[in-house]
């Protein structure tokens, strides 16, 4: 059980108890834990992102859920890779023009600013 992390932010589950209750979440988020991402069958390589060859399929493998072949999964936590979505952001600005460091609160009141200039709002 030392090796049970959260799913989604990777925080030690080393204080829950098995097996985990259906609705058990993270201290540390408040991610729902009893979900496919957790599981030790979870497979996104195969159908139904799911090993298990005769559970009924789960659509929302994020969300908590009842399925009888639950096994949490050690190490179940994979940090996301953030370099696509770096290269995203960074042609968007360029074809935008916004400058870095330029922060989303400027943008969204010069946005706002030139909503209202189009509607005639003072």
């Amino acid at each position: 059980m030392n090796s049970l992390v959260c799913w989604k932010c990777g925080a030690s589950l080393a204080a829950l108890t098995l097996p985990l209750r259906r609705l058990e979440e993270c201290k540390a988020c408040g991610a729902e834990l009893h979900v496919c991402r957790m599981c030790v069958d979870y497979d996104t390589s195969v159908a139904k992102s799911c090993r298990e060859p005769i559970a009924e399929e789960v659509k929302e493998k994020e969300r908590a859920n009842f399925c009888d072949y639950f096994q949490p999964r050690p190490h179940a936590y994979r940090p996301r890779d953030e370099t696509q979505a770096r290269k995203s952001r960074s042609a968007l600005d360029s074809l935008f023009g916004n400058q870095p460091g330029g922060g989303a609160e400027s943008t969204a009141d010069s946005s706002r600013a030139r909503l209202d200039e189009l509607f005639k709002k003072k």
